[in-house]
């Protein structure tokens, strides 16, 4: 089932299968050499990107900046790499080597973390930052792309799910680990050791991975990453989960950016007592999240049914219904607890997003479609999400409204029952794709 492709019967679509060689698929030490590189991968890539975030007031003082242009270091450079590298990365994933343009991005990445350690300026800071934008912005659809062209069908879910298991990881080696570092070392050494660190793992890469041969359909090779990605928006099924996935964002942005806050201004928690709650439950989401979902969407696949959105849509369902009391109830930790539906979702539904487009997607096109996923969910929703919440909570204070936090954050539960709505959707609609394959 994981090598159909976009298309169904519209003959402006259809197109032959560039079906990889079974043979080419790896054994079982390869496989798990494999998942734990990648899984290394998505963690130092996450590291990178969160470090300014922890070093942010040691760089500031450095530096002499302001928090603007710490602001413009930290966000826009991301949003912008994203929405203009993301895609043609991906296109060259899907079309040549997944293994080259994976190494190239993490040396490219790795070399720009390390050179922001001799920055002197502001301007030089934001060309090493915009340079590990552009590295990442190629990393999980070429890691996915990796994983489809090297990895039987039936554990692709479990190794998406691995990949995806380097987000919390990271996030939680990052926050524990940066501070403290940059506290004893200093911020230089801090982002040139991670720098040093991932070129390493990406120089491993090139041994663990092995050769990846072109898929030899040469339509394939040969198509406009717009042209692809256009086509790919006008199925039904992608449709809807791309839907889905603009709707998630909204959710997720505004639950990271306020909950905390939330938490220390509504229950009197202080900053550790929050970070160490909820930072381990969100940790520890994470893994069982992108774990548990990665098997029971490999499970899902191969029940030949091509219902393979239907948990994660279920589960943003009730996601949002603890969300909405947690915003509410008197007792902090019932509020904490409430969230940790909210903390799974979002983990859980990576390895099914993203398994799903790359069945509607089919071979030769994987990274292209993650590359969309990772648009849909990173871009339009986090950059309005939070700036909705702000703008509620603002409006509630000056209104003397108590509480007024807690009702800009009602963005996350209406958005999580819209994501889950679309998301059924878009289960129907990809398991009628699949059935007229």
């Amino acid at each position: 089932m994981a090598e159909i492709v976009a298309g169904s019967r519209d003959p402006s679509t259809a197109r032959a299968k560039p079906v990889p060689d079974s043979s080419e698929y790896v054994g079982s030490w390869r496989f798990v050499a494999i998942c734990a590189t990648l899984l290394l991968i998505n963690a130092f890539s996450q590291i990178d990107r969160i470090l300014p975030f922890i070093l942010a007031e040691k760089i500031k003082a450095d530096l002499s900046l302001t928090d603007t242009q710490m602001g413009l270091l930290t966000g826009l450079a991301f949003a912008v790499c994203y929405a203009l590298l993301s895609l043609p990365l991906a296109r060259a994933a899907d079309r040549g080597s997944p293994r080259l343009v994976l190494v190239s991005c993490v040396l490219v990445w790795s070399a720009m973390t390390a050179l922001g350690g001799v920055a002197a300026s502001f301007m030089f800071l934001a060309l090493t930052r915009f340079g590990v934008a552009f590295g990442e912005a190629g990393a999980v659809p070429s890691g996915h792309a990796l994983i489809a062209r090297k990895i039987e069908p039936e554990r692709r879910g479990l190794a998406i799910g691995l990949f995806a298991m380097g987000i919390p990881l990271g996030t939680m080696a990052g926050f524990a680990a940066g501070g403290a570092m940059a506290d004893a070392f200093g911020w230089r050494i801090v982002l040139m050791g991670a720098g040093a660190i991932g070129i390493l793992i990406g120089l491993l890469t090139i041994l663990v991975a092995g050769p990846t041969p072109r898929l030899q359909n040469a339509r394939t090779r040969n198509e406009p990453f717009l042209k692809t990605s256009l086509e790919l928006l006008a199925s039904p099924a992608f449709r809807w989960l791309f839907l889905g996935t603009i709707l998630l964002g909204f959710a997720g942005a505004p639950f990271y950016a306020f909950s905390v806050p939330f938490l220390i201004r509504t229950h009197g928690f202080t900053a550790t007592e929050v970070g160490i709650f909820f930072g381990l439950l969100q940790g520890l989401m994470g893994i069982v999240g992108t774990l548990g979902g990665g098997r029971w969407f490999d499970l899902a696949a191969r029940s030949g049914s091509g219902k393979v959105l239907g948990p994660p849509a279920i589960l943003f369902l009730m996601a949002s219904v603890t969300t909405t009391a947690a915003l509410f109830v008197p007792v902090g930790w019932m509020a904490i607890a409430l969230f940790v539906p909210s903390m799974l979702s979002f983990s859980f539904m990576l390895p099914w997003g993203f398994g799903a487009a790359h069945l509607v997607a089919g071979p030769g096109r994987q990274a292209q479609a993650s590359s969309l996923v990772m648009i849909g969910s990173g871009l339009i929703g986090p950059a309005l999400g939070p700036l909705f919440v702000g703008m509620a909570s603002d409006a509630a204070s000056a209104a003397d409204i108590p509480n007024g936090l807690a009702l800009g954050l009602l963005i996350v539960p209406l958005a999580s029952i819209l994501s889950g709505l679309a998301l059924l959707v878009a289960n129907q609609r990809v398991s009628a794709f699949l059935r007229q394959r």
